[in-house]
C-alpha cells in the first residue's frame, strides 16, 4: 500500500503541517521558510498513529535483516519506540552529543558492536542530524542499513548528503506530495505553487 497521499492529508488535517508563503516562518537557522512541521502533534492521534506505524512496518521491509531500531533524539524516539514496539525488536536513541555529565553517553540504551540498526527520523531537512547519528552508530561499531522518516522537505543537498554517506533513506511523505494534496484539498491556491517550490529549491536564500 502506498501511505504517501494519506499521510500527507493527515499532516494537513492535524495541523502537523502548516503552509503559510505570505507570511512566513523562521527557523533556527535563520532560513525563512512557507511551511512548518512538528510531526510530535501526531502522537495525539491514536488513528494517525497507527498509520504512521503501519507505513513505517511496510517502508522497514526494504532494508532486510536488522536487529536494533534507533531512533534520533528527541522527536524521532516516540516514533521509533511505536515502530520497535510493533517489531518486538529492541530501541535505543542517539543524542545530537554526548551528555556532559554522568556516563556522558551518545547513544542511550544497550546495543552491542556488529549489530544492524535500522535509524528513525520524523522530519528530514538537510539530514545532518540524522547522518550525524548515523555516524555515532558507525563509531559504536554498529552497522546502520538505512533511516526512515516521515516526512521529508525533498531538498537536493539533503539527497547529495545521503548519497555521499551512502546511507539509504525512504519516508512515507514528501513536500512534493504534501503539495499535491493541499491543492486538491484547498489548503493552497494554485498561485502559491510556484512560490512553494522555489523555496524547496533554495532554502537557504529565498525570500517571499
Amino acid at each position: 500500500m502506498n501511505y504517501s497521499k494519506e499521510i500527507a492529508a493527515k499532516l494537513l488535517e492535524t495541523s502537523a503541517v502548516k503552509l503559510r508563503p505570505e507570511h512566513p516562518f523562521q527557523w533556527a537557522s535563520g532560513w525563512l521558510s512557507p511551511i512548518y512541521c512538528d510531526n510530535r502533534v501526531l502522537l495525539s492521534y491514536p488513528k494517525v498513529r497507527n498509520l504512521i506505524v503501519n507505513g513505517m512496518l511496510e517502508l522497514s521491509s526494504q532494508f532486510g535483516q536488522y536487529d536494533y531500531i534507533a531512533g534520533v533524539a528527541t522527536a524521532g524516539i516516540p516514533h521509533g519506540m511505536l515502530l520497535a514496539d510493533r517489531q518486538e525488536k529492541p530501541f535505543v536513541y542517539v543524542r545530537a552529543k554526548a551528555k556532559e555529565h554522568g556516563r556522558q553517553n551518545q547513544i542511550e540504551g544497550y546495543i552491542p558492536e556488529g549489530s544492524k540498526a535500522l535509524v528513525v527520523e520524523d522530519l528530514i531537512s538537510t539530514g545532518m542530524s540524522s547522518l550525524q547519528a548515523v555516524d555515532a552508530l558507525h563509531q559504536a561499531g554498529v552497522q546502520v542499513v538505512g533511516v526512515i522518516a516521515i516526512f521529508t522537505y525533498a531538498f537536493p543537498q539533503a539527497t547529495q548528503a545521503f548519497e555521499q554517506a551512502s546511507c539509504p533513506l525512504y519516508t512515507l511523505t514528501d513536500y512534493p506530495t504534501l503539495l499535491e494534496v493541499a491543492q486538491e484539498q484547498g489548503y493552497i491556491e494554485a498561485e502559491a505553487l510556484a512560490l512553494l517550490d522555489q523555496w524547496r529549491m533554495a532554502p537557504d536564500s529565498w525570500k517571499p
